[in-house]
């Protein structure tokens, strides 16, 4: 369990489960910027995997449907210069995509009515404007 992924407390990925690709990153850099491959991807199979439940599975299943592709979580991390500090960043992106998909849902909201202060404010202010406005007019003779 040591060697795993956490995404929550409760929740651990196996780090076999996890696929990495290496590429060359874009942008400005220095002298070795033509000859290391610092830009990280790290993959995930969410669709195949065993180490979330099935009911978190199909919550997180739905709930990045727009960012899987045939079932797989893809993460890119480019920003450091450190194949090591993107391979970090990219593991906690992915915790932190995991652990909001897995989330449960907000308790839904409770309806309430406005208060009768509040009401009265409201209708006294409209009176108010109105007023204010039938003074701006030119009188009728």
């Amino acid at each position: 369990m040591d060697d795993d992924l956490r995404v929550t407390p409760d929740i651990a990925l196996p780090r076999a489960e996890l696929t990495w690709r290496f590429s060359r990153s874009g942008g400005p850099g220095g002298q070795s910027v033509n000859t290391t491959d610092s830009r990280v991807e790290l993959r995930f199979d969410l669709a195949a995997t065993a180490a979330l439940p099935e009911p978190l599975k199909a919550r997180a299943l739905h709930r990045l449907a727009a960012r899987l592709v045939d079932g797989v979580l893809s993460v890119v991390a480019s920003e450091h210069r450190s194949q090591l500090q993107n391979r970090r960043a990219a593991e906690e992106r992915l915790a932190a995509i995991l652990a909001a998909a897995v989330a449960p849902p907000p308790r839904p909201r409770k309806r309430t009515k406005p208060s009768r202060g509040v009401i009265e404010r409201r209708l006294s202010d409209k009176r108010h404007t109105s007023l204010r406005k039938q003074q701006r007019r030119r009188p009728d003779d």
